[in-house]
């Protein structure tokens, strides 16, 4: 997954490798949503983060067995929709947008999909 998103925002293979280890190095940190949210400034930013957000939390149940959003994964969400601050009709929009992706492609597809579409646009 971090070799895909790096080669959407980097070309050569060095930027790649070191982006992939910048990503890398971010994700094992554990920082708070409330200091990571008010540095989205637009509203694509805190659209494509809602949306990031809703496809891992879906893609995360690990035997059939399992609810595919339990509980912890639920409350975080409403911390970081509450956070965002989006209308509730953007919400329900993009929960819809990722349910009917989910049976179209992997997650790792929809979310560089949805970075490139980002990328294009900044």
């Amino acid at each position: 997954m971090l070799d895909r998103f790096s080669g959407i925002f980097a070309k050569s293979p060095s930027q790649q490798q070191h982006l992939r280890q910048e990503l890398q190095d971010y994700v094992i940190q554990n920082i708070p949503l409330r200091e990571l949210t008010p540095k989205l400034q637009t509203q694509d930013e805190k659209e494509l983060v809602l949306r990031l957000g809703y496809e891992v939390i879906r893609s995360s149940a690990r035997t059939p067995d399992e609810d595919s959003i339990n509980a912890d994964e639920a409350a975080t969400y409403q911390e970081l929709v509450t956070l965002l601050g989006l209308p509730a009709d953007v919400q329900a929009r993009i929960e819809a947008e990722v349910e009917q992706g989910n049976s179209e492609g992997s997650i790792v597809d929809t979310l560089s999909q949805g970075l490139e579409s980002f990328a294009e646009n900044h």
